[in-house]
C-alpha cells in the first residue's frame, strides 16, 4: 500500500491545540469553508485532490502495523485520536481507511430477507453484522475498488459523480494531511474526526432520503443543513450517511436499506430512529455520530449500544436541513463517552438565523466550552433529584427489575461522589408540583382525560362552570386525581405539523420530480412486514389533515416547563436522574412492549418538552423477560414507536428470564440551558463508573 510522505517528524513540531469551542476558532474557519468545497489555493487545488483520489481508490485497507503503532482505532476518543495525529501515529488519511475496513467487514445484512428487502425479516444469531451505513462518502470508482456496493453510492442519481467542488472523505482527509504537514497545526478542534450523520439531515455531497426508497430526480439535496456546515468548517470528516428507522419512525426498519441490528445481540433492536447513529458508534464504525429526537431517537440508540447520547436543550442546535423537523425535535451526538458528545455540542449549538427557535439561544450559551465541563471528579454540592414516578416497581413488571437494580446502584455511585441525593422515596418528585399548578395545565384536552371533574353533556358540551373547578382545584391540590403524575401526559397532539413540516421541506429542497408527501406515496417503496409497523399507512394518515393546530403541543410544553422548574427551584436541585430505559433492547420484530401504567421503552417525555438531558451507560443486564405473541388472545391496538392511529397487532406475553447481557442506561436532565451542569453531572458518573464495553463480536480486525 501507498502513502502520502512524510517529510518531517509531526511530534517534533512545536503544535499548538485549536480550541474546543467554534467561536474563537474563527481564524481557521475560512481555510475549513474551503476544505469543504474545495475552492482552495495551493497546495490544495482540486485537481491535487482529484489525483489523489485515483491513487486513493487502489489503496488497501489494511493500515501497516509499523504506522498505527501506538494508536488503536477501537474505543478511541477525539482525544486520543487527535493526540496520535499530533505524535505521527496515524494521519485522517489512514483513520478513514481503517474505519471503511471496519464498515467492510461488520456492516453486512444482519438478517436473513427471504423475500427480499421490503419482505417479512428472520433474525440471525452473532451475525456480525449491524447494517448501520447506508451510504459511504466516497468517489463510485474509490466506491467499487474498495468492494462496497454500488447501493451504498453517494449518489444514485449522479453515477458519473466529477464535481471537484464536492470532495469526498478520503479527499479532504489527503487536504487534512497537507495541511497538517505544512502548519503542524490541526485545521479545527475536530480535525480527524470520523462521522456518520443520520439520512434525516442534509448533506450537498450525500443523498438524503430518510430512509425511504423514493426516486428523487437529485437525491443530494442542494445544501448542507447547518450543523452540517459547522462540523465541517471544525475539521470533521462525513465519511457516512447512518441508516435509519424509515421517515423517523421509532422501528429499526428501512424501505432503502434494510433492517438494523444491535451489535450487543443481533437478534435485538438498536432502537429508532436514530438506530445506525447508535450501533455505528458503538462497533466503532465511525468514531461519533449525530442522531435526532422528537421522543427517544437520541437517547433510545444511545442506551440501547451503550453509548452517551445528549439531546440538547430544543433551542440550542439548528433543525435546519432535516427532513420533518417539528416543535419538540432536537439534534444531538452520540458518542462513547461525554467528553467526545460535549465537544461535538460545542461546534453544533448556537443561533442560527435560518431556525428561529435557535433565537432563544442568543446570549445563553456559556461562555466556556462546554467539553470543559467534562470532567472526572466530586460533585460535592450538586443536588440530584431522583425521578420515581420512573421507577415504582408495584406499578411494573418483571421486565423492569435489572434495569431498575443498576438504577439503584448509580444513584448510590452519585451518592459515593458527593453528590447530595434528593430521592421521595415511595412518593413522587414532581406530582405534588403537578397538582400545585393544575391552572397551567388545565386544557380542554385535560377536561376530556377527567370527565369526572368536567362532565359534559350529550353533545359534549361541559354541564358545570369549569372556571370554579379549576380555582377550586388551584385552591386544594389534594383535590386533582392521584392519578395525574408525569408518566400520563401523552405528547400533545399538533394537527397538521407533519404534513406542514414535511412538505415544506420538500418545498425548499426542490427536487423535480418529488415536491410533496402525495409524490413520497405515488412513487415511493414501503417494506412490508407488520411486525415493524406500516410506513405507508403512517404517511397516508399525516397527508390527511387540512387544518394545522399545534396549540395543545405548545401548551404542554410550556406547562411542562412551568411544572418541572417550579420543582427544581423549591427542591432547589441541580440536576433531575431517572433510568433511561426500564425495558433492555427487546428481539427484533416481537410484539410492542404495552405501556404499563405510562411506561414506555425508552423514557420520553420531560425531554420532548424541551429540556436538555442525555443518556449514560449504567452497566448491563444478566437475564431479561422476552415478548412473544400469545395466540389465545385477539389482536391488540400498536402503541410502540411509529405506530398509526388504527393498526393492530399480535397480543403478546412474557417468557423468560433469558440470559442476556444487555445495555441500560442513567438519565440526567437540567434546566433550559444548563448543558454545563448536565455535562458535569453525566462526566463524573461516568469516569467514576466507567460502564462502556464495546460489543464483544464486533473487535479489532486482524
Amino acid at each position: 500500500m501507498n502513502f502520502l510522505p512524510l517529510s518531517v517528524k509531526r511530534s517534533a513540531l512545536n503544535v499548538e491545540r485549536s480550541p474546543l469551542s467554534l467561536r474563537p476558532f474563527a481564524s481557521f474557519v475560512p481555510f475549513a469553508r474551503r476544505l469543504a468545497r474545495i475552492h482552495v489555493a495551493a497546495p490544495f487545488k482540486a485537481r491535487t485532490l482529484l489525483a489523489c483520489a485515483l491513487v486513493i481508490g487502489h489503496w488497501s485497507l489494511v493500515t501497516p502495523a509499523a504506522h498505527a503503532a501506538g494508536f488503536r482505532l477501537e474505543e478511541a476518543s477525539i482525544a486520543s485520536t487527535q493526540s496520535a495525529i499530533l505524535a505521527s501515529q496515524v494521519t485522517s488519511t489512514e483513520l478513514v481507511q481503517r474505519y471503511l475496513a471496519r464498515i467492510k467487514a461488520y456492516n453486512g445484512p444482519g438478517v436473513r430477507e427471504p423475500n427480499g428487502i421490503l419482505g417479512v425479516i428472520e433474525t440471525i444469531p452473532h451475525a456480525k453484522q449491524i447494517n448501520a451505513i447506508a451510504t459511504l462518502n466516497l468517489r463510485p470508482a474509490t466506491l467499487k475498488s474498495l468492494g462496497f456496493p454500488e447501493r451504498m453510492a453517494r449518489s444514485l442519481t449522479d453515477p458519473v459523480d466529477n464535481n471537484p467542488a464536492m470532495p469526498d472523505a478520503l479527499e479532504v482527509a489527503a487536504a487534512q494531511d497537507a495541511h497538517f504537514k505544512k502548519t503542524g497545526k490541526l485545521i479545527g478542534p475536530l480535525h480527524g474526526v470520523v462521522m456518520a450523520i443520520k439520512d434525516q439531515y442534509d448533506t450537498f455531497d450525500l443523498r438524503t432520503t430518510a430512509g425511504a426508497d423514493v426516486p428523487y430526480a437529485n437525491d443530494r439535496p442542494p445544501t448542507d443543513a447547518t450543523f452540517i456546515k459547522r462540523l465541517r468548517e471544525a475539521g470533521a470528516i462525513i465519511l457516512a450517511k447512518a441508516t435509519m428507522g424509515e421517515y423517523a419512525s421509532g422501528t429499526p426498519r428501512s424501505s432503502f436499506n434494510g433492517t438494523l441490528n444491535n451489535p450487543y445481540d443481533t437478534e435485538r433492536s438498536p432502537m429508532g430512529s436514530s438506530s445506525g447513529s447508535g450501533s455505528s458508534v458503538a462497533a466503532n464504525l465511525v468514531l461519533v455520530s449525530i442522531g435526532e429526537e422528537s421522543g427517544t431517537s437520541i437517547r433510545g440508540p444511545a442506551v440501547y449500544n451503550n453509548l452517551v447520547g445528549i439531546a440538547a436543550t430544543q433551542e440550542l442546535v439548528s433543525r435546519h436541513g432535516m427532513v420533518e423537523g417539528g416543535i419538540n425535535t432536537r439534534t444531538g451526538p452520540i458518542a462513547r463517552s461525554v467528553d467526545d458528545a460535549a465537544r461535538i455540542l460545542d461546534v453544533i449549538a448556537g443561533f442560527d438565523p435560518l431556525d428561529p427557535m435557535t433565537a432563544a439561544s442568543f446570549r445563553r450559551t456559556p461562555s466556556q466550552p462546554y467539553a470543559s465541563f467534562a470532567k472526572a471528579g466530586r460533585l460535592d454540592g450538586v443536588r440530584v433529584g431522583v425521578l420515581r414516578e420512573y421507577t415504582r416497581r408495584d406499578l411494573f413488571t418483571e421486565e423492569d427489575t435489572q434495569a431498575l437494580d443498576l438504577f439503584e446502584k448509580a444513584i448510590e455511585d452519585l451518592r459515593k461522589l458527593g453528590a447530595t441525593i434528593v430521592d421521595p422515596g415511595e412518593k413522587d418528585l414532581l406530582t405534588p408540583y403537578i397538582h400545585k399548578n393544575f391552572y397551567v395545565l388545565y386544557s380542554p384536552t385535560t377536561a376530556k382525560r377527567y370527565p369526572e371533574l368536567f362532565p359534559v353533556d350529550a353533545e359534549g358540551k361541559p354541564t358545570t362552570d369549569r372556571t370554579a373547578t379549576v380555582l377550586d382545584l388551584t385552591m386544594h391540590p389534594e383535590k386533582v386525581p392521584a392519578k395525574l403524575t408525569i408518566r400520563d401526559f401523552g405528547d400533545g397532539e399538533a394537527l397538521g405539523q407533519g404534513k406542514h413540516m414535511l412538505n415544506y421541506y420538500l418545498a425548499l429542497r426542490g427536487d423535480e420530480r418529488i415536491h410533496t408527501i402525495d409524490d413520497l406515496l405515488s412513487t415511493g417503496k414501503f417494506f412490508d412486514d407488520e411486525r415493524f409497523g406500516d410506513r405507508k399507512s403512517g404517511l397516508v394518515r399525516k397527508n390527511e389533515p387540512r387544518e394545522i393546530d399545534n396549540r395543545p403541543r405548545v401548551h404542554l410544553r410550556y406547562a411542562v416547563q412551568y411544572i418541572v422548574q417550579h420543582a427544581m427551584a423549591d427542591l432547589n436541585l441541580d440536576v433531575i436522574m431517572s433510568p433511561t430505559n426500564n425495558i433492555p433492547a427487546p428481539k427484533l420484530g416481537s410484539p410492542t412492549v404495552p405501556r404499563q401504567n405510562g411506561r414506555p421503552l425508552v423514557w420520553s417525555f420531560l425531554g420532548a418538552q424541551g429540556f436538555p438531558n442525555m443518556t449514560v451507560p449504567a452497566g448491563f443486564t444478566t437475564q431479561v423477560y422476552d415478548r412473544v405473541v400469545d395466540p389465545d388472545k385477539p389482536r391488540v391496538p400498536t402503541t410502540g414507536p411509529g405506530a398509526t392511529p388504527g393498526e393492530t397487532e399480535p397480543a403478546s406475553k412474557l417468557v423468560g428470564p433469558v440470559p442476556a447481557k444487555l445495555p441500560v442506561g442513567v438519565d440526567f436532565l437540567a434546566r433550559p440551558f444548563d448543558e454545563p451542569t448536565m455535562i458535569k453531572v453525566a462526566s463524573a458518573y461516568q469516569a467514576a463508573t466507567k460502564h462502556r464495553s464495546p460489543p464483544p463480536d464486533f473487535g479489532p480486525l486482524p
